[in-house]
């Protein structure tokens, strides 16, 4: 949302939200900004969740072919019996087949199990 827009829905100057933001920024409590796709342009997409078990020491090598993957939405590590936790997205489930492959494939890789995600309950992170 615009600044002027901001300033409008919290009955403030403009100005007052400007020197906001520059002191929220400065400080670090805002990082940056970002492009966050709506819902026409994510509705059409396929999300999975992928879980790795990896070898000893590969997380570094697979960590970088991960990122090459513009299927790969997120990479996190866990504590749990899984090593990673991948958020995939493709346009189609061939697309997710042939990513799900590659990454099963990747040296170091000892397991994957995929779920695919079927609708959305709540999303708070939006």
């Amino acid at each position: 949302m615009s600044v002027a827009v901001l300033a409008r829905r919290l009955k403030v100057a403009r100005s007052t939200v400007q020197a906001r933001l520059e002191r929220l920024e400065t400080s670090g409590a805002i990082a940056g900004y970002t492009l966050r796709l709506g819902d026409s342009a994510r509705e059409h997409r396929i999300r999975a969740t992928c879980l790795l078990t990896i070898e000893p020491r590969a997380q570094a090598a697979i960590l970088g072919r991960l990122r090459s993957l513009p299927e790969v939405e997120r990479i996190h590590t866990t504590s749990g019996r899984v090593d990673l936790l991948l958020q995939l997205a493709a346009i189609s489930t061939s697309q997710l087949d042939d990513v799900l492959d590659q990454i099963g494939g990747l040296t170091g890789v000892k397991s994957s199990e995929s779920l695919i995600h079927l609708s959305t309950k709540l999303d708070r992170a939006t």
